[in-house]
C-alpha cells in the first residue's frame, strides 16, 4: 500500500519539507493592550465624529449643565420626535453623565434618523475621547459601533432594488 501526502506530491524534486513546530515561541503569545489616551483641546473639549446612512456629524463634548445644541439649534427645536431625542442623549444613559456634558454638533446629509444616529455616534466618540473609561459601557451598548447599514441600490429591470415589476403571465 503506497501512501502519498498532497504537499509531497506537490513539492519540487531535492526540496526539504519546511520543519513543523508543535509549540509556539512566548513572543506570539504574549498581548500588548490598546492605552487610550485623554483627548481634549485647550478649551477641555472633546472631539468625536459620528455616522450613519448618508449623514455625518462633528461632534465636540464638554463639561456643562446638559445643554445639546445642533447645528445652532436646541435639540427639542432640531429633532421634533420623541425617539430622535431619546437616541441622541442614550450615550448619557449609559455613561451615567447626564446633564454634566454640553453638546455642540453640526451634522448634514441624510434624514432626520440618520441625523440622530450620526450625532449620537458622534458623542458616543466624543465621550471616549473625553475619558477613555466611557469606552466599556460604550461599546457594550453597541454605541462606538457604526452601523454599516445603507440604501441599497436601484436594479436595473426592477421597480426598486428588490421589488419586481408586476408579472403578466401573457
Amino acid at each position: 500500500m503506497l501512501r502519498l501526502s498532497l504537499a509531497r506530491l506537490l513539492r519540487p524534486a531535492g526540496a526539504r519539507a519546511a520543519p513543523v513546530r508543535l509549540f509556539s515561541t512566548p513572543e506570539a503569545n504574549t498581548h500588548v493592550p490598546t492605552v487610550r489616551i485623554i483627548a481634549r483641546d485647550d478649551l477641555g473639549r472633546a472631539y468625536g465624529t459620528g455616522r450613519r446612512k448618508t449623514s455625518s456629524a462633528r461632534v465636540w463634548v464638554l463639561p456643562g449643565d446638559g445643554t445639546v445644541t445642533i447645528n445652532g439649534k436646541n435639540l427639542l427645536d432640531y429633532f421634533a420626535r420623541r425617539t430622535h431625542v431619546d437616541e441622541v442623549v442614550a450615550p448619557f444613559a449609559v455613561t451615567r453623565t447626564a446633564c454634566t456634558f454640553d453638546v455642540k454638533a453640526t451634522v448634514k446629509g441624510g434624514g432626520l434618523s440618520g441625523q440622530a444616529g450620526a450625532v449620537r455616534h458622534g458623542i458616543a466618540r466624543a465621550l471616549q475621547n473625553y475619558d477613555p473609561a466611557y469606552r466599556p459601557a460604550l461599546k457594550s451598548a453597541g454605541f462606538i459601533t457604526r452601523d454599516p447599514r445603507m440604501v441599497e441600490r436601484k436594479k436595473p429591470g426592477r421597480k426598486k432594488a428588490r421589488k419586481a415589476f408586476q408579472w403578466v403571465k401573457r
